[in-house]
Protein backbone atom coordinates (compact mmCIF):
# COMPACT_ATOMS: atom_id res chain seq x y z
CA UNK A 1 0.00 0.00 0.00
CA UNK A 2 1.12 3.52 -1.03
CA UNK A 3 1.30 6.24 2.01
CA UNK A 4 -0.20 9.57 1.40
CA UNK A 5 1.99 12.75 2.45
CA UNK A 6 2.76 12.37 6.08
CA UNK A 7 0.61 14.42 7.96
CA UNK A 8 2.36 18.23 8.40
CA UNK A 9 2.34 20.15 11.46
CA UNK A 10 1.98 23.86 11.39
CA UNK A 11 5.03 25.70 12.95
CA UNK A 12 3.12 26.42 16.37
CA UNK A 13 0.41 25.01 18.15
CA UNK A 14 -2.99 26.53 15.87
CA UNK A 15 -6.34 26.24 15.60
CA UNK A 16 -7.35 27.24 12.41
CA UNK A 17 -10.81 28.26 10.95
CA UNK A 18 -12.29 28.36 7.56
CA UNK A 19 -13.56 31.34 6.46
CA UNK A 20 -15.74 30.69 2.97
CA UNK A 21 -16.64 34.30 1.89
CA UNK A 22 -20.03 34.56 1.28
CA UNK A 23 -19.71 34.39 -2.53
CA UNK A 24 -17.94 30.66 -2.41
CA UNK A 25 -20.81 29.46 0.01
CA UNK A 26 -23.87 30.99 -2.24
CA UNK A 27 -22.06 30.43 -5.89
CA UNK A 28 -19.40 27.55 -5.36
CA UNK A 29 -19.85 25.33 -2.05
CA UNK A 30 -17.27 23.01 -4.00
CA UNK A 31 -14.57 25.42 -3.35
CA UNK A 32 -14.92 24.72 0.45
CA UNK A 33 -15.33 21.29 0.00
CA UNK A 34 -11.78 21.07 -2.06
CA UNK A 35 -10.02 23.59 0.62
CA UNK A 36 -11.14 21.41 3.51
CA UNK A 37 -9.81 18.41 1.68
CA UNK A 38 -6.66 19.96 0.83
CA UNK A 39 -5.98 20.87 4.38
CA UNK A 40 -7.33 17.38 6.31
CA UNK A 41 -4.97 15.63 3.95
CA UNK A 42 -2.23 17.10 5.20
CA UNK A 43 -3.11 16.66 8.67
CA UNK A 44 -4.75 19.81 9.51
CA UNK A 45 -8.40 19.84 11.48
CA UNK A 46 -10.60 23.05 10.61
CA UNK A 47 -13.40 24.70 12.31
CA UNK A 48 -16.19 26.43 10.74
CA UNK A 49 -17.88 28.87 12.46
CA UNK A 50 -21.09 28.91 11.66
CA UNK A 51 -22.58 32.43 12.02
CA UNK A 52 -19.94 33.87 9.56
CA UNK A 53 -20.99 35.99 7.11
CA UNK A 54 -19.92 38.80 4.14
CA UNK A 55 -16.96 40.41 4.87
CA UNK A 56 -18.29 43.78 3.87
CA UNK A 57 -16.10 44.32 0.36
CA UNK A 58 -18.57 44.84 -1.52
CA UNK A 59 -19.92 47.60 0.74
CA UNK A 60 -16.70 49.14 1.51
CA UNK A 61 -15.49 49.25 -2.38
CA UNK A 62 -18.81 50.89 -3.02
CA UNK A 63 -18.86 53.56 -0.77
CA UNK A 64 -21.10 52.56 2.23
CA UNK A 65 -18.89 52.70 5.24
CA UNK A 66 -20.93 52.48 7.46
CA UNK A 67 -22.50 49.62 6.40
CA UNK A 68 -19.75 47.55 6.16
CA UNK A 69 -18.59 48.41 9.98
CA UNK A 70 -20.84 45.85 11.11
CA UNK A 71 -19.32 42.62 9.27
CA UNK A 72 -16.10 44.34 10.36
CA UNK A 73 -17.72 43.51 14.35
CA UNK A 74 -19.02 40.36 13.54
CA UNK A 75 -15.97 38.83 11.63
CA UNK A 76 -14.09 39.90 14.75
CA UNK A 77 -16.31 37.52 16.87
CA UNK A 78 -16.61 34.84 14.76
CA UNK A 79 -12.72 34.60 14.46
CA UNK A 80 -11.03 36.36 17.21
CA UNK A 81 -10.31 32.97 19.20
CA UNK A 82 -8.23 31.28 16.53
CA UNK A 83 -4.79 31.57 15.53
CA UNK A 84 -5.20 30.84 11.95
CA UNK A 85 -8.22 31.79 9.73
CA UNK A 86 -7.90 30.46 6.45
CA UNK A 87 -9.74 31.71 3.13
CA UNK A 88 -9.85 30.16 -0.78
CA UNK A 89 -10.40 33.81 -1.89
CA UNK A 90 -7.20 36.04 -2.24
CA UNK A 91 -10.11 39.19 -2.49
CA UNK A 92 -11.75 39.19 0.61
CA UNK A 93 -8.39 38.22 2.55
CA UNK A 94 -6.96 41.36 0.97
CA UNK A 95 -10.13 43.59 2.60
CA UNK A 96 -9.57 42.05 6.03
CA UNK A 97 -6.22 42.81 5.66
CA UNK A 98 -6.01 46.55 4.54
CA UNK A 99 -9.20 47.86 4.72
CA UNK A 100 -10.52 46.57 8.26
CA UNK A 101 -7.79 48.46 10.05
CA UNK A 102 -9.14 51.66 8.12
CA UNK A 103 -12.48 50.74 9.18
CA UNK A 104 -12.44 49.69 12.93
CA UNK A 105 -9.83 53.81 13.16
CA UNK A 106 -13.13 55.41 11.46
CA UNK A 107 -15.27 53.63 13.91
CA UNK A 108 -13.23 55.80 16.83
CA UNK A 109 -13.71 52.47 18.63
CA UNK A 110 -10.16 51.74 20.45
CA UNK A 111 -11.14 48.15 21.59
CA UNK A 112 -12.40 47.33 17.72
CA UNK A 113 -9.02 48.80 16.50
CA UNK A 114 -6.93 47.11 18.96
CA UNK A 115 -8.76 43.50 17.56
CA UNK A 116 -8.57 43.93 14.47
CA UNK A 117 -4.76 44.88 14.71
CA UNK A 118 -4.60 41.18 16.96
CA UNK A 119 -6.69 39.56 14.44
CA UNK A 120 -5.97 40.53 10.56
CA UNK A 121 -2.09 39.29 10.54
CA UNK A 122 -3.49 35.54 11.30
CA UNK A 123 -5.52 35.92 8.52
CA UNK A 124 -4.68 33.97 5.43
CA UNK A 125 -5.37 33.18 2.01
CA UNK A 126 -5.03 29.65 1.31
CA UNK A 127 -1.84 29.19 -0.69
CA UNK A 128 -0.32 31.58 1.95
CA UNK A 129 -1.23 28.94 4.72
CA UNK A 130 0.08 26.32 2.63
CA UNK A 131 3.52 27.44 1.56
CA UNK A 132 4.33 29.87 4.09
CA UNK A 133 2.42 28.19 7.62
CA UNK A 134 2.79 24.18 6.59
CA UNK A 135 6.06 24.94 4.55
CA UNK A 136 4.79 22.49 1.40
CA UNK A 137 4.80 23.17 -2.34
CA UNK A 138 3.57 19.15 -3.10
CA UNK A 139 -0.09 18.69 -1.73
CA UNK A 140 0.01 14.78 -2.61
CA UNK A 141 -2.69 16.52 -5.88
CA UNK A 142 -2.72 14.68 -9.32
CA UNK A 143 -4.57 16.20 -12.07
CA UNK A 144 -4.23 15.44 -15.78
CA UNK A 145 -4.57 18.16 -18.11
CA UNK A 146 -3.03 21.76 -19.20
CA UNK A 147 -3.56 23.97 -16.96
CA UNK A 148 -3.59 28.07 -17.31
CA UNK A 149 -3.21 30.04 -13.97
CA UNK A 150 -4.72 33.76 -13.64
CA UNK A 151 -3.14 35.29 -11.28
CA UNK A 152 -5.79 37.77 -10.26
CA UNK A 153 -5.61 41.74 -9.20
CA UNK A 154 -6.17 41.11 -5.76
CA UNK A 155 -3.68 38.03 -5.11
CA UNK A 156 -0.82 39.76 -6.96
CA UNK A 157 -1.54 43.57 -6.76
CA UNK A 158 -2.90 43.51 -3.12
CA UNK A 159 -1.90 40.39 -1.02
CA UNK A 160 1.45 40.16 -3.08
CA UNK A 161 1.04 36.17 -3.15
CA UNK A 162 3.53 36.04 -5.85
CA UNK A 163 4.19 32.90 -7.53
CA UNK A 164 2.84 30.71 -4.68
CA UNK A 165 -0.17 29.19 -6.87
CA UNK A 166 2.13 28.42 -9.27
CA UNK A 167 4.56 25.93 -7.07
CA UNK A 168 1.57 24.60 -5.89
CA UNK A 169 0.46 23.80 -9.10
CA UNK A 170 3.57 22.16 -10.16
CA UNK A 171 3.47 19.75 -7.20
CA UNK A 172 0.19 17.98 -8.71
CA UNK A 173 1.30 14.93 -10.63
CA UNK A 174 -0.23 14.78 -14.21
CA UNK A 175 -1.04 18.71 -14.55
CA UNK A 176 0.36 20.61 -17.75
CA UNK A 177 0.94 24.15 -16.48
CA UNK A 178 0.80 26.12 -19.76
CA UNK A 179 2.08 30.14 -19.94
CA UNK A 180 -0.89 32.53 -20.19
CA UNK A 181 -0.19 35.55 -22.30
CA UNK A 182 -0.52 38.75 -20.70
CA UNK A 183 -1.19 36.94 -17.82
CA UNK A 184 -1.03 39.64 -15.23
CA UNK A 185 -3.45 41.99 -16.71
CA UNK A 186 -6.75 42.20 -15.29
CA UNK A 187 -9.65 40.13 -16.26
CA UNK A 188 -12.00 42.67 -15.92
CA UNK A 189 -14.51 41.72 -13.35
CA UNK A 190 -13.39 44.14 -10.56
CA UNK A 191 -16.49 43.11 -8.60
CA UNK A 192 -19.06 46.00 -9.01
CA UNK A 193 -16.87 47.29 -11.54
CA UNK A 194 -18.55 44.60 -13.67
CA UNK A 195 -22.08 45.63 -13.09
CA UNK A 196 -21.17 49.44 -13.05
CA UNK A 197 -18.89 49.33 -16.17
CA UNK A 198 -20.13 46.12 -18.30
CA UNK A 199 -18.83 47.60 -21.34
CA UNK A 200 -15.17 47.51 -20.54
CA UNK A 201 -15.85 44.71 -18.22
CA UNK A 202 -16.62 42.46 -21.41
CA UNK A 203 -14.22 44.33 -23.10
CA UNK A 204 -10.94 43.53 -20.99
CA UNK A 205 -12.57 39.52 -20.40
CA UNK A 206 -12.54 39.58 -24.11
CA UNK A 207 -8.75 40.32 -24.12
CA UNK A 208 -8.32 37.86 -21.45
CA UNK A 209 -10.47 35.46 -23.52
CA UNK A 210 -8.06 35.59 -26.56
CA UNK A 211 -4.90 34.80 -24.32
CA UNK A 212 -7.11 31.52 -22.86
CA UNK A 213 -7.57 30.24 -26.13
CA UNK A 214 -4.09 30.92 -27.23
CA UNK A 215 -3.12 28.96 -24.41
CA UNK A 216 -4.37 25.91 -25.33
CA UNK A 217 -5.55 25.36 -21.94
CA UNK A 218 -8.02 22.43 -21.32
CA UNK A 219 -8.63 23.98 -17.23
CA UNK A 220 -7.96 27.77 -16.18
CA UNK A 221 -7.66 28.64 -12.60
CA UNK A 222 -6.90 31.15 -10.24
CA UNK A 223 -7.26 31.95 -6.48
CA UNK A 224 -10.46 34.03 -6.57
CA UNK A 225 -14.32 32.73 -8.08
CA UNK A 226 -15.08 35.72 -8.75
CA UNK A 227 -12.38 35.86 -11.78
CA UNK A 228 -13.33 32.33 -12.37
CA UNK A 229 -17.13 33.28 -12.86
CA UNK A 230 -16.17 36.31 -15.01
CA UNK A 231 -13.71 34.55 -17.24
CA UNK A 232 -16.30 31.51 -17.22
CA UNK A 233 -19.56 33.20 -18.58
CA UNK A 234 -17.54 34.65 -21.49
CA UNK A 235 -15.77 31.05 -22.31
CA UNK A 236 -19.34 29.56 -22.29
CA UNK A 237 -20.66 32.18 -24.63
CA UNK A 238 -17.94 31.86 -26.94
CA UNK A 239 -18.33 28.08 -26.60
CA UNK A 240 -14.38 27.86 -25.83
CA UNK A 241 -14.17 24.37 -23.96
CA UNK A 242 -11.73 25.39 -20.88
CA UNK A 243 -12.97 24.85 -17.65
CA UNK A 244 -12.41 27.02 -14.76
CA UNK A 245 -11.85 25.95 -11.50
CA UNK A 246 -10.04 26.96 -8.53
CA UNK A 247 -7.06 26.30 -7.37
CA UNK A 248 -8.29 24.32 -4.31
CA UNK A 249 -10.29 21.77 -6.57
CA UNK A 250 -7.03 20.92 -8.21
CA UNK A 251 -5.23 20.84 -5.36
CA UNK A 252 -7.57 18.43 -3.49
CA UNK A 253 -7.25 15.90 -6.24
CA UNK A 254 -5.23 12.65 -4.64
CA UNK A 255 -2.96 11.35 -6.27
CA UNK A 256 -3.27 7.75 -4.51
CA UNK A 257 -7.28 7.18 -5.07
Amino acid sequence: MIDGPAPVSIRRPTRVALFITCFNDLLFPQVGVATVRVLERLGVTLEFPPDQTCCGQMHFNTGYRDQALPMVQRFVRQFEQYERVVTPSASCAAMIRFHYPVLAADSGDLVLQADVAALVPRVLELTELLVDDLGVTDVGASFDAAVALHPTCHSIRALDIGDRPRRLLEGVDGLHLVDLPGADQCCGFGGTFAVKNADVSVAMGQDKLAAITASGADVLTAADTSCLLHLGGLLARASVPTRVLHLAEILAGDRHE
